[in-house]
């Protein structure tokens, strides 16, 4: 029996945040050129049934994306979906009458059944029931989590684990399966320490434009027209410091250039050329002091800023002697890290 996009485009319906997360990821991997909100989309397309929907004929029409891109996010978006049904046990259901516009493709109901099945199948035996993978951790017994963890784990906890964040978005972040995720996490979940809490659906996309714009003050200088000039590079190997601090940087106007393989940076780097560059101290293969060091004896970057992160202390003349300029402490909070691009480049330069 085949399965029409239009029925999962109905069951998107059901549940609004389950498409968005296989849109995010596929954003992450398979659209990496694409920034949803910098495209010119018409406003009126979100107060549309089953937008998301819309939107990807939209981008199929602009040929911002091709129909290979298309079948994974669907698939994703209506596996997932089952996945709830399968967990929920018992739904209620409303059927719309209303046809869509347009039909990208088909799906065979093997192809979504079978892998959400095989999905529960592993919730089940991992002993997961209990957890649904569309709440979002958070830390409330931080005082016993510190107890338990060592300094870095503890705060690489706390910063992830904030309630912002389901299992699903934290497993695309990291690219890992949901259920991985979740296991990793089991043992805090059964002492009380992390516990899941529910997550308002995600906002229109338009709500968030349509916004007026912050006036820039000193805590943040970068939201004027002139920041979009200005190219901020992170290089760091944890796939979600580098999506967080695109995050930060995109809403604030910069472009950002994200890296996450150190071997790669500096023949990246030589071919954007960034106008300020945050590095991260702990990395596999090469640390920041080192990548430090070999930009410094490059012509290119001999006055680049160079922001070490770090969630220890750093050795500042082991920094000095790299030619770092600056350094940051993690988990990176927005307001620093604007007041430090503001420290050290101009906006209007």
């Amino acid at each position: 029996m085949g399965l029409l996009l239009a029925s999962g485009a109905l069951v998107v319906r059901y549940r609004r945040d389950a498409f968005s997360a296989a849109l995010a990821a596929a954003c992450l991997d398979l659209l990496p050129q694409i920034q949803l909100t910098q495209l010119n989309l018409p406003t009126e397309l979100f107060t549309r049934p089953a937008w998301e929907y819309q939107l990807l004929g939209l981008l199929l029409k602009q040929q911002q994306i091709g129909r290979e891109h298309i079948a994974p996010i669907v698939r994703d978006c209506v596996v997932e979906v089952l996945f709830d049904m399968m967990q929920a046990g018992q739904i209620n259901y409303q059927k719309s009458e209303q046809a869509l516009p347009l039909q990208l493709l088909a799906l065979e109901w093997e192809q979504v059944f079978t892998p959400a099945q095989k999905l529960w199948q592993a919730w089940q035996s991992s002993n997961l029931t209990s957890l649904l993978p569309n709440y979002a951790p958070l830390v409330k017994q931080p005082e016993a989590l510190q107890q338990q963890t060592s300094p870095a784990v503890y705060r690489q906890l706390t910063a992830v684990l904030d309630g912002k964040r389901s299992l699903r978005e934290l497993a695309v972040l990291m690219k890992r399966q949901a259920a991985e995720v979740a296991v990793s996490l089991l043992p805090y979940f059964q002492s009380k320490i992390v516990e899941l809490v529910q997550l308002p659906d995600l906002p229109l996309p338009h709500a968030a434009t349509a916004q007026p714009a912050t006036p820039p003050t000193s805590a943040t200088p970068a939201t004027s027209t002139a920041a979009k000039s200005l190219l901020i590079a992170c290089i760091d190997d944890s796939p979600l410091v580098c999506q967080t601090m695109d995050q930060m940087l995109s809403n604030a106007g910069y472009q950002v250039l994200t890296i996450q393989d150190p071997l790669r940076a500096i023949s990246t780097l030589l071919t954007r050329k960034p106008d300020l560059i945050f590095l991260d101290l702990v990395m596999p293969n090469l640390n920041g002091y080192e990548i430090s060091s070999r930009l410094r004896k490059i012509a290119a970057f001999r006055d680049t800023p160079i922001v070490i992160l770090s969630g220890n202390a750093i050795d500042r003349a082991q920094a000095q002697a790299a030619g770092v300029s600056d350094y940051l402490e993690k988990p990176v909070q927005t307001e620093k890290l604007l007041q430090m691009i503001g420290k050290h480049i101009s906006v209007g330069s």
